[in-house]
């Protein structure tokens, strides 16, 4: 464990995936920002576990489709080394049936909201000389999918994102990376059945989803010390699925 105070913002911590993130790096020694939207309940059941690793906890409410919500969670941030964006939706529907607002809030929250999160924490993640920033994206993002094309845009936009910004910030030590997951066991998967779920496990090697934990422990990797060459990459985790 690294012996430094350092701190990560995560958003979507009460999401599953979020939730393995936070605990993965409280166990790391890391101090957290733990965004949340509407659930609540689900941070208050994962404070005592944070809390439980001698960690600072500073829960923060926020919804991704205020724009005006990115200063108000600025003014709770005074030291940030790595931001992970975990928070995210879905949306399963023939492009051609999606309204305005349903392309507006996957690129709010997937894309223009933490663009300027990290707009304005840049100067606190550069100063650490090894700041971290993380997108969770996904499978899709690199190959597309239909009935979620806007989704699988978004995805996609994260990962040019991070490939770009890691040109940037290179020289200040910082990393930008993305994680590609590819179907992970959450209760997203609830919106298919059980005969499409089990048509999904055939076509992976592995013949099962990937766990929240699974994302987490690559999470943790690539914040920590041992990751510090790792930049503008996007690192798969999909079972073999994609190769």
């Amino acid at each position: 464990m690294d012996k430094e105070i350092k701190y990560a913002f995560v958003t979507g911590a009460s999401g599953e995936i979020g939730q393995a993130i936070c605990l993965s790096l409280a166990r790391a020694g890391w101090n957290l920002y733990i965004h949340y939207y509407q659930n609540k309940q689900a941070v208050e059941s994962l404070l005592p576990h944070l809390l439980a690793e001698n960690v600072d906890v500073i829960p923060i409410q926020a919804n991704f489709d205020d724009i005006t919500s990115v200063a108000e969670m600025e003014k709770q941030v005074f030291q940030i080394d790595a931001f992970i964006h975990a928070a995210g939706s879905s949306h399963y529907a023939l492009f051609q049936d999606m309204t305005d607002i349903d392309i507006t809030k996957l690129w709010n929250v997937h894309m223009f909201i933490p663009m300027q999160l990290i707009r304005t924490f840049i100067p606190k993640l550069t100063k650490s000389k090894q700041g971290r920033i993380v997108f969770i994206s996904s499978i899709w993002g690199e190959v597309g999918a239909a009935m979620e094309v806007a989704y699988s845009t978004v995805k996609g936009a994260q990962i040019a994102f991070c490939r770009a910004l890691s040109q940037e910030l290179g020289p200040s030590g910082t990393t930008v990376n993305a994680v590609a997951p590819g179907v992970v066991q959450t209760k997203m998967m609830d919106q298919f059945s059980t005969e499409e779920q089990a048509i999904l496990r055939e076509e992976i090697p592995f013949k099962r989803f990937a766990k929240p934990q699974e994302i987490a422990d690559t999470i943790e990797f690539i914040t920590s010390k041992k990751a510090n060459y790792i930049t503008g990459e996007v690192l798969r985790i999909n079972g073999g699925w994609l190769m």
